[in-house]
């Protein structure tokens, strides 16, 4: 639609209309309208909840009466959790993963770029303001000819000139429209990249943390298997075991030895990957092993409303379609004539002397009406472009939304499912444990065979290792679930540029810090 909003008075209106032109008085009146259509954010499907937001509050409602408990729809605020706080990974209370995010901070290299990329929006934004102002010039000459006649003819000048392009249809306001959502929609990229590059480093940092402790569950088991296989031999040596019982025995000892190599192949992977994520050559980075047991903090999930304004992938997205939307003014304002003021004054002499004292004084003024009457289609073609630009931005928009939701909704179910399969999975290791002792001791008793012992430790071993997995996982799920809420972000004031958000633009707010889950 085209949208007409005049910004002159009655009595400025009519002080015009009679002291210029018709024409150029109407042109000056409209100069006010913007022609295409207004932004207004599409909508998006969100639900009232989260599904596996109610699957946890069915879940632990019968299994726990802690203060962290789910009741109902809704979930009590925990200010100690404050996912929304500037630094959302203090919620894991590791001093050294807080050392390493504000260095990821500084000098990686992806966010270098994304920062430079919003410097260079917002430098284009500038650009498109100056559209609106005048462009003055200057020249200066200075000349020396011969005539036919034979006299020499000189001559100096000076001149200012000034040309301005009237808005009349509001070509430039949409461009500058486009030009501020795409500035804001790279600032939001740089925070995706920002939250993202620092999700992939507590992902990093604590699967390594797992391999450190599965590197010393494996350092225990081989020198329990070596302990192993010395009584074997000495079984064997006095008669009372087989060679087959040492060549088992050798077989389960070289199989956790390879596995304690193969660990640190892992293990050194991800300290390069940190040490690049920090911005520094992989040699340039040692973190000294930590044998870590902690429990992952449960993180409690927002309102699905506000994820809308808490992701910054998905404020790209929809400041992204307010581009694209004004790039539909921008094109429909070909469709009319552009209005364009001119003057220009200066000074000009046949010699020095007369510039300098009595020169002669030189001006013009003057105003250009141009269009197009025939372009084989082109202007249609660049509008029909411009909405199937829109068009698909809308569905970008749309898809980000639901993908957004679906990680949520992912790392809830794998947080709440991981923490029920921990339990188990700790009851199994006890078992393991218990089963393992008594054995041992049939064994030395004599009740028990050789195998039966290996099978005990095998399965103690196999039982803590899956345990160990499992809690990696727990603290993967933590960070991506952190991640699918929106970390910290939240819509900032342009740097370097001001102006107001098109009507219908989500607002700037900040994270709320109370975070509940159910209908509001």
């Amino acid at each position: 639609m085209t949208v007409f909003s005049p910004v002159f008075s009655p009595v400025f209106s009519r002080l015009l209309t009679h002291a210029l032109p018709l024409p150029l008085a109407c042109a000056l009146l409209l100069a006010g309208c913007a022609v295409g259509p207004d932004y207004k954010r599409p909508d998006a499907p969100v639900s009232e909840a989260f599904k596996e937001a109610n699957a946890t509050s069915d879940a632990t409602s019968d299994t726990t009466t802690d203060a962290n408990a789910w009741r109902g729809d809704w979930k009590t605020a925990e200010p100690q959790d404050a996912v929304a706080r500037a630094d959302w990974w203090t919620v894991f209370g590791d001093p050294q993963l807080d050392a390493l995010m504000s260095e990821v901070q500084i000098s990686n290299q992806n966010i270098k770029a994304a920062e430079a990329q919003y410097r260079q929006a917002v430098a284009a934004l500038q650009a498109a303001r100056a559209g609106f102002f005048p462009t003055v010039d200057a020249q200066a000459g200075a000349s020396r000819a011969r005539g036919a006649s034979g006299n020499t003819l000189n001559g100096q000048s000076l001149t200012l000139g000034a040309t301005w392009e009237i808005d009349v249809w509001g070509r430039v306001r949409r461009q500058v429209e486009s030009s501020e959502a795409s500035a804001q929609a790279s600032q939001a990229d740089l925070g995706s990249t920002l939250l993202s590059t620092q999700a992939t480093l507590a992902q990093s940092y604590f699967l390594l943390r797992v391999a450190d402790a599965q590197k010393a569950l494996l350092d225990r088991t081989v020198a329990d298997y070596q302990k192993s296989l010395q009584l074997v031999q000495n079984q064997y040596a006095a008669g009372t075991a087989q060679r087959s019982d040492v060549l088992q025995s050798e077989t389960q000892l070289k199989s956790a030895q390879a596995q304690q190599i193969d660990i640190q192949i892992t293990r050194a992977q991800l300290e390069h990957a940190i040490a690049v994520l920090v911005g520094k050559p992989p040699a340039a980075l040692s973190l000294a092993a930590d044998d870590f047991r902690k429990a992952p903090p449960r993180v409690p999930a927002a309102v699905p409303s506000e994820l809308l304004e808490r992701r910054p992938d998905i404020g790209a997205a929809e400041r992204r379609m307010a581009s694209a939307n004004a790039q539909i003014g921008v094109a429909q304002a070909a469709y009319y004539p552009t209005l364009s003021l001119s003057a220009s004054g200066g000074l000009t002499a046949s010699t020095l002397a007369r510039w300098m004292s009595l020169p002669d004084r030189i001006w013009s003024i003057g105003g250009g009406l141009a269009g197009t009457l025939f372009d084989g289609g082109l202007r249609s073609a660049a509008k029909a472009q411009a909405v199937a630009a829109y068009d698909q931005t809308v569905a970008n928009y749309r898809q980000t939304v639901l993908s957004a939701f679906q990680e949520v909704e992912d790392n809830l179910a794998a947080q709440r499912l991981l923490e029920q399969e921990a339990v188990v999975q700790n009851d199994a290791l006890r078992s393991a444990r218990d089963a393992l002792v008594l054995v041992n001791n049939r064994y030395r008793a004599g009740t028990a065979g050789l195998l039966d012992v290996l099978t005990a430790q095998t399965a103690a071993y196999t039982a803590e290792r899956t345990a160990l997995t499992i809690a990696g996982r727990q603290y993967t799920a933590a960070v991506v679930l952190i991640k699918a809420l929106g970390g910290n972000w939240h819509p900032q004031p342009l740097d370097g540029a001001t102006g107001s958000r098109p009507a219908g633009a989500a607002p700037a707010t900040p994270a709320a810090p109370a975070i509940t889950v159910g209908r509001r």
